[in-house]
């Protein structure tokens, strides 16, 4: 973890050196503006002190400010960049030539023009992470029993529930999941953000739920983050069953399994089961839906269960993130055919993480229909 904070500090601090640089070039490099970007610096890791020392409010306040300003210097740092890229080629194009080609965009456009971009972005980002989509998935599957013409499986993942995303998204997602009328309901991680004990209410709220086969969950790497055992305790009162490591038959119909996320590994012994020992006993004859936080297929399972669901990854939530997600997570959203019968979605997220926006990846409920196969 330690490693961690100085790598994000690192980085992060140098974005804001690079928009202070930018600053200075425009005349606003302003000491008032260099004590601002330090308290930005340091915004994510305050936030989280203030919420362990009871700070609620104050920490709820900063978190807004903080990931809000997050978001919107990723965008400039990346519209900016992409300017000095353009002025540098122009450059060396002048060189080659052997004519004197000034720098375009220098000065105060170099910063205002990317501020400006980062802003409109970032508004329209804001907007983009309210607009929950439902996506539809239809598996045509021999594994269902007879008499049964659907069965439909609802997925939510990485919702986030923390001091940004509260009772007003809650109640905005939950209305989208009873509008599907799910026979079953997943949350496949990090349901949870930070610390949870003072959101009972917002437990209930998902209480109102009442899928026609239960509701099922795994935990994500957020939930450890959070502290593994108030975050259970938050979900178990949300209404989900927890299936760290477990196999559950639900009405005969289908089994569930769920793997723990490798995070648990950092925060004391974790009992990892190897996923091909988890499901290798399942009947095969049955549907095996199984449920793993982060994207990656073991090898060794393909062929043991028929639909792996996850997330995690928010397809990079705000792009061009999603190119850098892409390069750890080559399936990051959307179903993929694996082989030997086994399927893979991954979804986009219902809530967001850091910065409030979204921007060409927004949020989702997923609609999974397993029908069965006509002969």
């Amino acid at each position: 973890m330690t490693l961690f904070v100085i790598t994000f500090l690192t980085i992060y601090g140098s974005a804001h050196g690079y928009f202070f640089l930018k600053a200075r070039a425009a005349g606003i490099g302003t000491p008032a503006l260099a004590l601002f970007l330090i308290v930005m610096v340091s915004a994510p890791i305050l936030v989280r002190v203030l919420e362990r020392a009871g700070h609620e409010t104050v920490a709820r306040v900063m978190a807004y400010v903080g990931y809000c300003w997050m978001g919107f210097l990723f965008l400039f740092v990346v519209s900016a960049a992409l300017l000095d890229l353009g002025r540098l080629l122009t450059w060396l194009a002048g060189a080659l030539l052997r004519r004197d080609s000034p720098l375009p965009l220098a000065g105060t456009t170099g910063f205002l023009l990317p501020c400006c971009l980062a802003l409109g972005i970032g508004i329209y980002g804001w907007f983009e992470a309210l607009d929950i989509r439902q996506e539809r998935v239809t598996l045509v599957t021999a594994k269902l029993p007879p008499g049964i013409e659907r069965l439909r499986i609802v997925q939510i993942s990485d919702v986030h529930v923390g001091l940004i995303v509260r009772e007003e998204r809650i109640r905005q997602i939950i209305a989208v999941i009873r509008e599907a009328n799910p026979d079953i309901l997943v949350s496949t991680g990090d349901l949870v953000d930070g610390h949870v004990s003072h959101f009972n209410g917002i437990a209930e709220l998902f209480r109102e739920l009442h899928p026609r086969y239960g509701a099922f969950a795994i935990t994500g790497n957020h939930e450890y983050y959070a502290g593994i055992a108030q975050a259970n305790a938050f979900t178990e009162r949300a209404g989900f069953t927890l299936l760290p490591g477990r196999t559950r038959d639900v009405a005969g119909m289908i089994t569930i399994a769920g793997v723990d996320d490798p995070a648990a590994s950092r925060f004391g012994p974790a009992k990892q089961e190897k996923e091909a020992t988890l499901l290798g006993p399942l009947p095969r004859h049955r549907f095996t839906l199984l449920l793993k936080h982060r994207p990656v297929v073991d090898p060794t399972s393909v062929g043991l269960y028929d639909l792996q669901l996850s997330g995690h990854v928010h397809k990079g939530q705000i792009f061009p993130f999603t190119l850098l997600t892409y390069l750890t997570f080559p399936v990051h959203a959307g179903l993929t055919r694996l082989s030997a019968g086994s399927n893979l979605y991954v979804s986009r997220g219902t809530g967001t993480w850091g910065p409030p926006i979204r921007f060409l990846a927004p949020p989702e409920v997923t609609i999974i229909d397993l029908v069965p196969a006509r002969h």
